[in-house]
């Protein structure tokens, strides 16, 4: 990654659907609200947010391994948000839950015990959100072993 600013813009379509456009490459993704304001026709900001957050910790899962030479493939992660109110009374995302599963069982992957450990600090967006409310991350091998069990950034 290099340090340049990352810009999207945003171009309203009709009531709450926005067109976010990434820059090329990338296609452009349709967003929108849940009803009652939206119809669902994308992702609302708050699945979008959790989808960076899923994205990012995979990522730096898999590039930790990767350093390491090894194979977890495929990783899932599952990102659940609790969206409650504060304490003015305005919705706010509260917590978020990560559960990241490698596609192997734990025996097949070295080093395991190290990656587990410092992955999290290299994911950007997690580190960033986490500062504003708890993350708490889970890593489950290809079998459902725990081998990480949910603790909050």
């Amino acid at each position: 990654m290099n340090d340049a600013p990352i810009t999207i813009t945003l171009t309203q379509q009709r009531d709450y659907q926005f067109l976010v456009d990434f820059g090329a490459p990338v296609s452009r993704l349709l967003a929108d609200e849940p009803p009652p304001l939206g119809q669902a026709a994308g992702p609302s900001p708050v699945q979008l947010l959790c989808a960076a957050v899923g994205n990012c910790l995979s990522d730096s899962l898999l590039f930790a391994l990767r350093k390491f030479k090894q194979n977890p493939e495929p990783i899932h992660c599952t990102v659940s948000a609790d969206v409650g109110r504060n304490a003015g009374q305005r919705l706010r995302v509260l917590g978020m839950q990560a559960t990241l599963q490698l596609g192997v069982p734990s025996t097949q992957l070295e080093h395991l015990d190290r990656v587990l450990d410092s992955f999290e600090t290299y994911c950007t967006v997690t580190q960033s959100v986490g500062q504003g409310f708890p993350i708490a991350v889970q890593v489950l091998d290809g079998e459902g072993s725990v081998l990480k069990p949910a603790s909050a950034l």
